[in-house]
């Protein structure tokens, strides 16, 4: 992804309509977004309800602030921004530490909304799974601002100035905190040995 240029925002007609009260334009902003955010959501919580909650909470908070919504960057941005921020305040508020059993969803590709699943070869499953719930467990152990940037960078693909801009922190804070979170999950996962 290249920085985000909010003058080519491919978001911008629909948001401009929706900030004016157009539901249907806001309708169409949550179809093009909402597995985006299901998926980082489902990343920080590793539960499809509490996720799709989540989501939920995400867009209606979008939905409170698309007035005060400025342009300065791309929608997107933005809303993965409330996103990030949502999931955070769900950790700290909750402390939820996830290490037991985790949904079956994580062996798909990607965390996908409920209905969407994929199905990996059965000679791969049992692997996927195991390894899966270990990274899982170990991501778990992040603290929410460690796990921030290491989803929405490794998982979500954000550069460090998209994350910068998310999560509203400077880049070298990015860059430290994603750091951090590799050296502590090479430590977690050490263990793990492939045959």
């Amino acid at each position: 992804m290249g920085a985000a240029d909010p003058q080519h925002d491919e978001d911008a007609p629909l948001v401009a309509r929706a900030a004016a009260g157009d539901g249907d334009a806001f309708a169409g902003l949550y179809e093009t977004h909402r597995q985006r955010v299901y998926r980082l959501a489902y990343r920080y919580v590793h539960n499809q309800q509490d996720a799709l909650d989540l989501c939920q909470e995400v867009f209606v908070r979008a939905f409170e602030s698309l007035p005060r919504f400025k342009g300065e960057s791309r929608f997107s941005t933005w809303l993965m921004r409330i996103a990030a921020n949502t999931c955070i305040d769900h950790l700290r508020h909750s402390r939820v530490r996830q290490t037991g059993e985790l949904d079956e969803q994580w062996v798909t590709d990607d965390a996908r909304l409920p209905g969407q699943r994929s199905t990996p070869a059965p000679d791969r499953r049992l692997d996927r799974q195991e390894l899966g719930a270990a990274i899982e467990a170990a991501i778990a152990q992040l603290s929410p601002e460690h796990r921030a940037v290491f989803v929405l960078h490794e998982i979500e693909g954000l550069t460090y100035q998209e994350i910068a801009e998310t999560v509203d922190i400077p880049v070298g804070t990015v860059m430290s905190r994603l750091h951090y979170a590799r050296k502590r999950l090479q430590g977690l996962l050490a263990w793990w040995k492939r045959e």
